[in-house]
């Protein structure tokens, strides 16, 4: 399940469990409309509740970027745990990525 919020000036979406081949293409979908739709020009994707991530949730991600780019708008992840930020810096996509610690950076930004 995911889970999108309207904070002060930006637009959080929470998803949580498992990204990978299996469910990959419906959290891309979900992620590309919800940033087309974003009310806020500053969206964030608050990845504290994913369990893990394997190349095609990373990959949704991108594309979540690329979109939100496109339209204008930034876009950033927080409370990425350990055992996922790895991935992206094994990947070099930490330098792509705005990566927040915690949610209170997010309100602060």
């Amino acid at each position: 399940m995911m889970q999108t919020m309207i904070a002060p000036r930006t637009t959080v979406i929470r998803p949580n469990g498992h990204f990978n081949a299996a469910n990959a293409a419906d959290f891309q979908q979900y992620l590309t409309a919800e940033v087309t739709q974003a009310v806020h020009d500053h969206v964030v994707v608050d990845l504290e509740q994913v369990e893990s991530m394997d190349s095609a949730g990373l990959m949704a991600l991108v594309h979540g970027l690329r979109v939100a780019q496109s339209l204008g708008k930034s876009f950033n992840l927080c409370s990425v745990a350990p055992s996922i930020r790895i991935i992206f810096e094994l990947t070099q996509l930490d330098s792509v990525f705005e990566i927040l610690d915690t949610p209170v950076e997010v309100a602060a930004a």
